[in-house]
């Protein structure tokens, strides 16, 4: 019998953080790189004061890397 290839749907829980550079601040998300089918209205997210912040509409975790 053939192995079946199962399709996972990826959650907020299973996702890495998203690398967010000083450079790119203020964070804002959705990002100027997501496609404007995949959007939401624009949210900013405090990220400077404890390195991470997570999206309140899609759920994006984001992380400072520097």
């Amino acid at each position: 019998m053939a192995e079946q290839n199962v399709n996972k749907t990826e959650t907020a829980g299973n996702r890495q953080p998203v690398a967010v550079k000083r450079s790119d601040l203020p964070l804002h998300c959705p990002t100027d790189k997501t496609l404007l089918w995949n959007s939401h209205p624009r949210v900013y997210l405090p990220i400077e004061t404890t390195g991470k912040a997570r999206c309140p509409y899609c759920g994006t975790d984001y992380q400072l890397v520097d």
